[in-house]
């Protein structure tokens, strides 16, 4: 009797032993919601390249929602120092850092505009490549999805851009998607200038989860409600879309 009792005395201890032990390793293990709440309170660095002739919304709407990430560091860089001459002609720009100054990001945004002189750039574009090595996100807005392209990062992937240079990814191997943004492993393309800021709540919500995103939409009380459907490529009339091109022929014809 005194045998049985000293067995059952020995279990319970195990067991109680046993629970106490399981019940610390679970402490001690980190649970997925350890991990996100880590994760959100991570610093996010962020790059921003600028060049002369590119779209100022393509960069400062992208600018408006990321500066409002709790930890974001945002960076402008261009290929030197100074102040960038947009394609709208006004010197408002200011680049803090040359490309060589940064060589780490965990997103890296790439503009549109006149792109025409970035993809012919080596220097530029071996920098793109050599960023989106260590980048958690690599990102476009507009025809700066051409620049990625022209950096080798689109070969193969659906990708957009703004609606007069859609056919123009096809040169660089990329399958041309009429999106609103395109998102192709870690890299996303916006389309044209305002998307932008429909791909940065996106990248906000996939850093820092939806809740978050919707803040800061709210912060900027981005809430688009146009006064006319004419805002894409399939919602304009052919008289409007043709002027839009001449417009934007005019605008990159000038010399500024």
């Amino acid at each position: 009797m005194k045998s049985k009792t000293r067995l059952q005395t020995t279990r319970r201890s195990f067991l109680k032993t046993a629970s106490i032990a399981a019940a610390g390793l679970n402490l001690a293990r980190p649970t997925e919601a350890d991990e996100r709440e880590k994760e959100m309170n991570n610093p996010l660095n962020v790059v921003i390249y600028l060049y002369n002739r590119m779209t100022v919304l393509d960069a400062i709407g992208p600018y408006e929602v990321l500066r409002c990430v709790p930890g974001a560091r945002v960076r402008f860089a261009a290929k030197k120092a100074g102040l960038i001459q947009p394609d709208s002609g006004l010197h408002m720009l200011n680049a803090e850092y040359a490309i060589a100054d940064i060589d780490s990001a965990d997103i890296l945004l790439v503009p549109g505009g006149d792109a025409t002189a970035q993809l012919g750039d080596r220097e530029v574009l071996q920098w793109i490549r050599s960023l989106h090595e260590k980048t958690k996100w690599t990102t476009s807005v507009c025809t700066g999805s051409l620049i990625l392209g022209a950096a080798g990062l689109l070969k193969g992937a659906q990708a957009t851009t703004h609606w007069n240079a859609t056919n123009f990814l096809k040169i660089f191997g990329a399958e041309p998607v009429n999106k609103r943004f395109v998102r192709q492993g870690k890299v996303i393309t916006a389309a044209g200038v305002s998307a932008g800021i429909d791909m940065a709540l996106a990248l906000v919500a996939l850093e820092r989860g939806e809740e978050m995103a919707q803040t800061i939409q709210l912060l900027i009380e981005y809430d688009p409600q146009p006064p006319f459907n004419s805002g894409s490529h399939g919602k304009a009339s052919p008289a409007t879309i043709e002027k839009a091109k001449k417009i934007l022929a005019d605008i990159y014809s000038q010399k500024r």
